[in-house]
């Protein structure tokens, strides 16, 4: 756990958790309530809040796992710009436990949360791993569930606060299209336990085709 192989290491993949520390990450409030443990990050869960990096990052694909106790809801942040308001200016890779969900909605896990339903349902059931990949290039988003593409979205038809292309309401202030692409990468504490593991990312510049 926690290493790069041969082909990560020519593809200009980095470690964001070392799986020993939590050196690299910062927690918005509370960081008490999150830890290093077994090569995981942990979220205790009860506390509310985020971990996120202190680096920034523009265009990358991230790779990571995830596991969660039945019922909890937590998310992956990206783009993140504003530590004081992840929720406007961080796009969220939706955790939640919907594994029986029958409709997919802008909240099931793997949504592009509030703008992008995920295109079927690919999450694992609670207490499994499960694995994450995001790919920002650009104006490009592609969100990866265990190995299906749930979510591609072009975030420049974004172009209106609290507007979704096809005229529906969303939750945003801002219009997706105007925001900066360089942000950090987050981890969201709903109050409820989740832990993470294997978190790798590369700038797509960066890779050796």
């Amino acid at each position: 756990m926690n290493i790069l192989n041969e082909t990560e290491q020519n593809q200009g993949y980095r470690l964001l958790f070392d799986g020993q520390t939590l050196n690299g990450w910062a927690a918005t409030t509370h960081p008490e309530g999150w830890l290093a443990h077994n090569g995981m990050i942990i979220c205790k869960g009860g506390t509310n809040g985020y971990l996120y990096t202190i680096d920034q990052f523009e265009d990358f694909i991230l790779q990571l796992e995830y596991r969660t106790e039945p019922g909890v809801n937590s998310g992956i942040f990206f783009r993140w710009t504003d530590l004081e308001d992840p929720v406007n200016t961080g796009l969220e890779m939706q955790i939640w436990d919907t594994f029986d969900q029958k409709e997919m909605a802008k909240n099931s896990s793997g949504a592009l949360y509030d703008l992008v339903a995920p295109s079927s349902n690919a999450v694992r059931r609670a207490g499994e791993w499960n694995e994450v990949m995001i790919k920002c290039d650009r104006n490009l988003i592609e969100l990866t569930l265990n190995g299906t593409m749930v979510v591609e979205a072009d975030i420049d038809q974004w172009s209106v606060a609290g507007k979704n292309p096809d005229g529906t309401d969303n939750k945003f202030i801002y219009a997706w299209r105007d925001r900066p692409r360089r942000g950090h990468i987050g981890l969201q504490d709903h109050g409820g336990y989740a832990e993470f593991r294997n978190i790798k990312l590369c700038l797509l510049d960066s890779i050796t085709q």
